[in-house]
C-alpha cells in the first residue's frame, strides 16, 4: 500500500468516525462501553494482542476494530450491530468471536474474541 493510499484510508476512517455521531446521540441511556479484545493472527507463529477499548458518551459511536494482519485490505471487525442490539435489549454483557471480513484472506488472517460490557445511566 502506497503512502497516498494509506493517507486516503486514514481520511476515510476519520470521515466515518465523524459521520457515526456521538454515543450520547445514539445511545443516550449509556454511560460507558468497554470492549476487551483478544486479537490473534498468524497460524505458524501466532501472535496475540490484548486490547481494551473504552467509549464514553462523548466518544464517536464507531465500533469498527482494525485488522492487524499485514496485507489485509478493507478488513476489520464491525461490532456496531452487536452493540446496537445490546443497547436495544438493555443487555449488560456479551462475548463472542469474529473473523476478519477483509480482502486477500490468507491462512494467517486474524480473528478476535471480544467481551463487551455496557453501563447504563442510573435512574433517578
Amino acid at each position: 500500500m502506497t503512502n497516498s493510499e494509506k493517507n486516503a484510508a486514514r481520511r476515510e476512517k476519520t470521515q466515518q468516525k465523524l459521520e457515526s455521531g456521538l454515543i450520547s446521540e445514539h445511545f443516550p441511556k449509556v454511560s460507558s462501553i468497554v470492549i476487551d479484545v483478544t486479537n490473534s493472527y498468524g497460524k505458524i507463529n501466532p501472535i496475540t494482542v490484548l486490547r481494551t477499548l473504552n467509549y464514553w458518551p462523548n466518544s464517536y459511536a464507531y465500533f469498527n476494530i482494525e485488522c492487524l494482519s499485514k496485507g489485509c485490505r478493507d478488513g476489520g471487525f464491525d461490532l456496531d450491530q452487536v452493540i446496537t442490539m445490546m443497547v436495544r435489549n438493555h443487555k449488560d454483557s456479551r462475548e463472542g468471536e469474529i473473523i476478519c471480513d477483509g480482502n486477500n484472506l490468507s491462512a494467517d488472517h486474524s480473528n478476535i474474541l471480544y467481551k463487551i460490557n455496557i453501563q447504563y445511566n442510573k435512574k433517578t
